[in-house]
């Protein structure tokens, strides 16, 4: 080697000694240092202009902060997921409302196929690269500078993974910038399985066949085909796998969730036909599964039109989201250490955490497990649909919030209903309206109407029995007053109705006004409103508590149909009510339940008020009851008690009844209250409707499951309750006067708090006479004639204390079944005048007359007439016949004779005189014709009184 360098070394020093060298070697060193000057400048160009990359790069991502890798890791997985909302017994019912539909899925959930058309036609290196392509970059560089009309796209998965979950959409180098600095750090912190997976579960996919936007590879799968990622063929991974470059261009389904025209959908197909294209190229099919997956009509699989929940559940999803929100705030101000009962007297606190919680069930995945039955979800609806008597609907103008332009639009009547679990407190079934496209509140757990006279058993008369005030038969008196300070004059449902001494179960059945308002006065002080806060009622007021107009219904801001129907399950619950609830428990996307109802029964009545209270609304369904209607068309037998309620006018009717399993309750009324009223009979009358719909919504209940809704089990009697004997219109223990005025009756009381034990003082030994058909004790003046002997008279304490400080009528106290045995406590106020006289006319021997106009008439006197004067032939009470048979030739005349003794003038004159020959021995004394006269009794010391001053 040595050797042949030497020999080298001399043939290169001859060749450079030889004279054509020499110039060779100048034009050698020109060029040697041109092109040494050349390269050193492109040199330093370029690390200039790397420089220059490197700094504009540096400062593009400068504000970007270095993120761990458990940050990063976070914000890759934290993709948003729907939550799904579902009927009992775990049926589905749908995704909450959400601008994105998406379901995660893991890798070995998802077809092959799918994974292949993706990697094919998104990301042919993805195995390769670490989070971006360099030539792919740059040559998106170059056609973006060179503003070149074709744009093939430069990203990785992994950097379309990093746009979708940490940076944004927005169109800039600087978020490029970041995409490439973040990609290449995501490789280093994440597998490519991983990588591959949180792109399908993320990456939007146009709509499904609701017409709702979706992401996701899984809820794709599903809205498009309907069947799950993992079962999808070649061809619909081709078509899925395309939809992503351009989602609502290459979707099947328009807004509405219908299928676009062929035209519309031919740009998805032609778009999974390149799929499969690439997918052929790059190996991942063979020729023979492309040239088949070409010629398959993928129209075929696409999904039919899938109603939305919120279209064909529209109150249903939304007070289940509503709910849920509550169930949320709850727990997100729990982890901030904050009273959830601050939520509820704090608005911007409550708002604050109603955003938040929003946010949690539209974007976290969970399953809301709900407590609604659907098969009677769906009876409910089917009846509400199909019911005819509502009433009049009416039309409205209004303004076209989109046009501007003045509607007209319709005013229906509306209804909300509710059915309760009793002993669980499950809302198994409601009826939020008629039609949620015309109005869009829930009727049955939003609407605050007056409950009427459902509120009387909850706020009167079961508090009164609580307090040992009455028993289930006890009298309440039902007679007008007149309330000084603010001329308050209640009035029963009809006006002119005063019943008098009464038992509490009729007032119930009857559904008596001025009873249940004397009762409620009586406890007034009591505050018995704050069994209505105990059962649930949300929106008292100060003047609720002191109102008596609250105990028929006057409450302030109303009640909703999920409060009056929750409530009157208290009696069912033996006095324990037990909170509706309509979200039975809540889990996360692992399974792991974060919510689960709790019931907390809370003590109102005790079981032997709730029995009796029930005992006493059995009757409203009886004969003469409000709800009998009801009551007969009912396709089937159970143990019910029930409320009827009207508000004035008509605005309201109400009917909630219940057995020992569930309640029922039923609203009808306009939303801008107004007369249920129409104009003629082609609805019937209001309460004769809410009977009827109430009637055909359990009976419709009954079809789905008979022996939850049919219970033959009966309501328990508990111990404490006893049947007991009683004077019926004092409630005391029966006297003799009592007995013998036949007023003895018996029913039930709580023994421990009343029985009734004391003497009844109710009477007192009395005549009377009758006056207008009533009776009233004779005054000292009252002529005896006209006197009944041996009679039955209130004592005036008793009937003062049975008014109460509400005063009123006296004479009004006596029942109506009480006839004319006993008379009234109160002295007849005679008006010391005259009576007004009678017309009297004769017709085939009998003498008739007319009633006096005056009030105050205890009977009438029949004279003849005598060219001496009258003569006194008969006398009869007011209440006997007016009419009698005379002697012909006589002349009569009749005078009405008043409480005070005070006759009227005669009355005008009758009888015809008949010409006998003279017979002296002939008895012409009217009185002896036995056979067409009546004897007179002749009254003991007739005259004319003066005026009676005085008292019985």
């Amino acid at each position: 080697m040595k050797e042949w360098l030497e020999k080298l070394n001399k043939k290169i020093e001859i060749l450079a000694s030889s004279k054509w060298m020499r110039h060779f070697r100048i034009a050698g060193g020109v060029f040697w240092n041109l092109t040494l000057l050349t390269i050193i400048f492109l040199t330093a160009s370029a690390i200039f202009m790397v420089s220059v990359g490197a700094g504009y790069f540096a400062s593009l991502v400068k504000e970007e902060p270095l993120r761990s890798k458990e940050e990063m890791r976070e914000e890759i997985f934290s993709y948003e997921e729907t939550s799904e909302l579902y009927f009992a017994n775990d049926i589905y019912i749908g995704k909450i409302r959400t601008d994105l539909d998406r379901r995660e899925t893991s890798l070995a959930n998802i077809s092959p196929n799918v994974i292949n058309a993706v990697l094919a036609t998104e990301d042919e290196y993805f195995r390769e690269h670490n989070g971006i392509v360099p030539k792919a970059v740059l040559r998106g560089l170059l056609q973006d500078v060179s503003n070149s009309s074709t744009q093939t796209g430069g990203s990785t998965l992994t950097q379309q993974l990093i746009k979708n979950q940490i940076l944004t959409n927005e169109v800039s180098y600087e978020r490029k910038a970041k995409e490439i600095l973040l990609a290449l750090r995501l490789e280093y912190f994440m597998s490519k399985e991983e990588i591959l997976e949180a792109y399908l579960n993320i990456i939007p996919y146009g709509r499904n066949s609701s017409g709702r936007n979706i992401a996701g590879i899984e809820t794709a799968a599903q809205g498009i085909f309907g069947i799950p990622a993992s079962e999808l063929s070649l061809p619909q991974s081709a078509y899925i796998a395309g939809i992503p470059q351009a989602p609502f261009k290459y979707t099947p389904f328009t807004n509405k969730g219908e299928r676009k025209s062929q035209e519309g959908m031919q740009h998805g197909i032609d778009r999974m036909k390149t799929v499969l294209y690439r997918m052929n190229e790059v190996g991942y099919i063979t020729k023979k599964e492309y040239e088949e997956a070409i010629a398959y009509d993928i129209t075929q699989d696409f999904r039919d039109h899938e109603e939305r929940p919120e279209d064909k559940y529209p109150w249903l999803t939304a007070e289940l989201e509503e709910r849920a929100k509550e169930v949320f705030a709850t727990i997100l101000a729990e982890k901030d250490g904050i009273d959830p009962a601050r939520l509820k007297e704090e608005s911007n606190l409550h708002d604050k955490y109603t955003i938040l919680a929003d946010r949690q069930i539209r974007s976290g995945g969970y399953r809301i497990y709900s407590t609604i039955n659907k098969d009677m979800y769906d009876a409910m609806q089917q009846v509400t649909d199909e019911f005819k008597l509502y009433g009049q609907t009416y039309k409205k103008k209004v303004k076209d919030p989109e046009t501007g332009e003045e509607i007209e639009v319709d005013v229906p009547v509306q209804t909300g209903s509710m059915v309760i679990e009793n002993k669980t407190g499950k809302i198994l079934s409601f009826v939020g309206g008629r039609d949620h496209e015309l109005e869009q509140l829930n009727h049955a757990t939003k609407a605050y109407r007056s409950n009427g006279s459902t509120m009387k058993p909850l706020l009167a008369y079961a508090p009164a029995l609580e307090y040992g005030v009455i028993g289930a038969g006890s009298p309440v008196v039902d007679v007008k007053f007149k309330r000084s300070y603010d001329n308050y004059e209640p009035v029963n449902y009809n006006p002119n109705q005063e019943l008098g001494i009464i038992s509490a179960r009729q007032a119930v059945a009857s559904s008596q006004n001025l009873a249940v308002l004397r009762l409620y006065d009586d406890i007034l002080d009591k505050r018995p409103a704050t069994f209505l806060e105990k059962m649930g009622f949300s929106k008292l007021t100060e003047g609720d508590f002191v109102n008596l107009s609250t105990a028929i219904g006057g409450i302030t801001h109303g009640a909703t149909v999920e409060e009056n129907t929750n409530a009157y399950a208290t009696f069912a619950n033996n006095g324990q009510f037990i909170d509706a609830y309509m979200i039975e428990r809540i889990e996360d996307l692992d399974g792991n339940v974060i919510f689960e109802h709790q019931t907390e029964p809370v003590d109102v009545f005790s079981e032997e008020t709730a029995y009796m209270m029930t005992d006493m609304l059995r009757g409203v369904l009886k004969d003469g009851g409000t709800a009998t209607k009801a009551k007969n068309l009912l396709s089937f037998s159970s143990d019910f008690a029930a409320k009827t309620g009207t508000t004035q006018d008509h605005k309201d009717v109400w009917l909630v009844g219940y057995n020992p399993n569930i309640s029922l309750g039923v609203w009808l009324g306009y939303d801008q209250p107004r007369t249920l009223y129409a104009f003629n009979n082609t609805y019937q009358h209001p309460s004769a409707r809410v009977n009827t719909l109430w009637a055909k919504y359990m009976n419709s209940l009954y079809k789905v499951d008979p022996e939850l809704i049919g219970t033959k089990e009966p309501f328990q009697k508990p111990a404490n309750v006893v049947s007991a004997s009683f004077c019926g219109i004092s409630g005391l223990a029966p006297s003799t006067s009592c007995a013998n005025a036949g007023l003895v009756t018996s029913d039930l009381f709580n023994k421990s708090v009343l029985y009734p034990s004391k003497p009844d003082d109710s009477f007192i030994s009395s005549s009377s006479v009758v006056i207008n058909g009533k009776s009233y004790a004779a005054l000292g003046k009252t002529p005896p004639e006209f006197v009944k002997k041996g009679g039955f008279g209130l004592n005036q304490a008793f009937a003062n204390r049975m008014l109460g400080k509400l005063g009123g009528d006296a004479s009004k106290l006596l029942p109506h079944s009480s006839g004319n045995t006993v008379v009234s406590s109160s002295a007849f106020k005679a008006d010391s005048v005259s009576p007004s006289p009678v017309s009297a006319t004769l017709g085939n021997g009998v003498l008739s007359w007319t009633n006096s106009a005056s009030n105050d008439i205890v009977g009438y006197r029949v004279y003849s007439l005598t060219n001496g004067g009258r003569s006194f032939v008969a006398s009869f009470k007011s209440n006997e016949s007016h009419s009698m048979k005379v002697t012909p030739g006589v002349r009569y005349v009749v005078v009405a004779v008043d409480i005070t003794g005070f006759e009227s003038s005669h009355s005008n004159e009758v009888g015809v005189i008949i010409e006998l020959p003279p017979d002296p021995e002939e008895n012409t004394n009217p009185g002896d014709n036995t056979e067409d006269t009546i004897e007179p009794t002749e009254p003991e010391d007739i005259e004319q009184p003066v005026e009676d001053t005085g008292t019985n």
